[in-house]
């Protein structure tokens, strides 16, 4: 997800590593915070796959800086991120969701129908899954797995309320 978080903020605009870094923060920071430390190896893989070039330049204070700024392989590459599977595992996937949901307006409506789409699939997949978790009779649930379900099971129905609402919106959009 930090790749795509990093394509989508040099798409608006060319960044130092330290503005790339306070820009996740401000944009995605409620779900996701890489450090430092996993948004260099990032950069380096990207500028190796040619999804962006870097511009060093001397500060007036004498220090060097280096600016990113996404290429046009990038920007494909980005678009291929947002409509990618998202992983099963349900640890992941409702933040991942939320970078990619956050990531849409860089989307065409019709793209935008296919991830709200799968996204929404893959969620009533796993409020599916936890309902019949708590409703097996024959799990012996403590009272903190069954409070623990029960919230997934909300926190899903109210993912699944938004991206109806999401793909509402994007269908008048198509108008």
């Amino acid at each position: 997800m930090i790749e795509l978080m990093i394509l989508f903020l040099l798409a608006k605009r060319e960044l130092t590593m330290y503005s790339i870094h306070k820009n996740i923060e401000e944009n995605f920071g409620a779900y996701s915070r890489p450090s430092f430390g996993a948004i260099k190896p990032a950069l380096v893989r990207l500028e190796k796959n040619g999804c962006l070039t870097t511009r060093k330049m001397m500060s007036d204070g004498g220090k060097l800086s280096v600016y990113y700024s996404i290429t046009k392989t990038g920007l494909e590459e980005l678009r291929k991120l947002i409509l990618e599977n998202l992983s099963e595992n349900p640890l992941q996937f409702l933040s991942n969701a939320r970078v990619k949901l956050s990531c849409a307006s860089y989307l065409s409506n019709e793209e935008c129908a296919e991830l709200f789409f799968h996204i929404k699939s893959m969620a009533m997949q796993h409020k599916y899954n936890a309902e019949n978790i708590i409703n097996n009779e024959y799990n012996q649930l403590s009272f903190y797995q069954r409070i623990i379900l029960d919230n997934a099971i909300c926190e899903y129905s109210n993912f699944i309320t938004i991206l109806e609402g999401l793909e509402k919106e994007n269908a008048g959009n198509r108008k």
